[in-house]
């Protein structure tokens, strides 16, 4: 007879079994999803752990009396309950699209490109002088909606007199959404190309931040696009091209990443389905044009929540306790999909370092002190573009340069109007071409 010791031995075995084999089950799905790139909403790779499974426990029950035989079918059954919610979706897989904001109307344009991108407009507000040329602002992302951060800043730029033109970008925020394919850097630079032509108001002048400094750093280095432009300001970029992209070197001071309080808000990387979507994602063992979920989904499902720390990282690190709320939760847009998709046509671009070399519009540069970017990026662009006229490095804010913190949204204004209008820069012309060497030495 049995020892009640001897019992718990047996039955801890039996159990550490149980779920060595539900463990396994689980990775083998997992490796499934990987190498089918989630075929079939991960079906595919579900219905093949279930029968691998299936055929396991019959194997390891062959010799068993008949009510011990159904025991090695528990992990099965309890793998394939867990397996199966990655499988099923949570969220609608049409894409719901943000609702109006209430400040502004949103237009929609149909690109000469196939684009169908929503258009924000902000008039000049009286009494500021109004200035003739217009003014286009390409966010970050990429592939990610406007911000209301950012459309406070564009209604400040409004009020200084400029004709404010936004859009979001091709599957970003209210814009219609492209196929997985179309999402490359090209196509961004194209659609600038042509929302300017649409606007049909001359040479504009034009802001980009982040990805949208990209777009426009590789709009300056094509002559065709670069014809449409006034004046260019590139604030914090992202790389340029492949070689750039491959970069690894400095960043700005310390960011509030790591320190800053956790992101309140529903996280869609709480449900199996999406969290083993998008890590898998990011790790590269999904494409962005993963069968698991469609990008739509994908979009419905994102929040800000799942930047996780990507936002602290572009605020300094004394304002990591004060970081403010950057968007609504019905406003907020983000494709984790197209962008990914977007990033990799970047790495895998040649380099523009000589064509951008025979840039003629004139430039600004804006650095942030405290930048999560790699210094090497923004100074890529300085090095290679001789229609540079000044850089201003931001002492104070991080990535997100104006973030209505402080004075910080004021005195991005006073260094972008200044250069717009050919004044004197509110700071020093730093780092010049001659102090990249040095600039990067000191400020890391």
């Amino acid at each position: 007879m049995p020892t009640p010791v001897l019992r718990l031995v047996r039955f801890t075995g039996r159990l550490l079994l149980a779920l060595a084999a539900i463990a396994m089950l689980v990775v083998v799905f997992l490796a499934l999803i990987a190498l089918t790139d989630g075929a079939g909403s991960g079906l595919a790779a579900w219905l093949t752990t279930l029968g691998t499974g299936t055929v396991l426990a019959l194997w390891r029950g062959r010799h068993r009396t008949w009510p011990t035989r159904l025991v090695p079918f528990l992990p099965v059954v309890v793998a394939a309950v867990l397996t199966a919610t990655v499988c099923i979706p949570t969220v609608p897989t049409a894409r719901q699209y943000p609702p109006a904001l209430p400040f502004v109307a949103t237009q929609h344009w149909s690109l000469a490109t196939g684009s169908r991108v929503a258009v924000y407009h902000y008039p000049p507000a009286n009494p500021s002088p109004r200035h003739p040329v217009p003014f286009v602002y390409l966010n970050g992302g990429p592939v990610r909606g406007i911000s209301v951060l950012d459309h406070r800043f564009l209604q400040l730029l409004a009020r200084q007199g400029y004709d404010v033109y936004a859009y979001e970008q091709a599957g970003g925020g209210r814009s219609d959404l492209l196929t997985m394919d179309q999402y490359t850097i090209s196509r961004s630079v194209g659609d600038l190309a042509a929302f300017i032509d649409r606007l049909d108001k001359g040479k504009v002048d034009i802001l980009g931040f982040s990805g949208g400094g990209v777009v426009l750093t590789r709009a300056l280095a094509d002559p065709g696009v670069a014809a449409r432009l006034h004046r260019a300001i590139i604030a914090e970029p992202g790389p340029m091209d492949g070689p750039t992209a491959h970069i690894t070197g400095h960043k700005g001071r310390a960011s509030a990443r790591g320190i800053a309080p956790a992101p309140t808000g529903p996280r869609s990387t709480h449900v199996p389905r999406y969290a083993v979507t998008f890590g898998l994602m990011r790790l590269g063992l999904l494409t962005p044009d993963t069968g698991l979920i469609g990008q739509a989904e994908g979009d419905n499902a994102f929040t800000a929540a799942d930047l996780g720390s990507d936002t602290a990282s572009a605020y300094c690190a004394r304002d990591a306790h004060r970081i403010p709320t950057e968007d609504t939760a019905q406003n907020f847009s983000f494709s984790p999909a197209a962008s990914l998709r977007v990033q990799q046509t970047v790495k895998d671009s040649p380099s523009i370092a000589s064509q951008l070399r025979h840039s003629r519009t004139p430039a600004m540069l804006m650095i942030a002190e405290c930048s999560s970017q790699v210094r090497q990026w923004a100074t890529a662009v300085l090095a290679n573009d001789p229609a540079i006229q000044r850089t201003q490095y931001m002492p104070g804010v991080g990535h997100h340069l104006w973030n209505g913190l402080d004075d910080n949204n004021d005195r991005a204004v006073a260094v972008i109007t200044a250069f717009l209008q050919d004044k004197p820069a509110p700071l020093p012309n730093y780092p010049t071409r001659d102090e990249i060497p040095t600039f990067l030495r000191d400020h890391k």
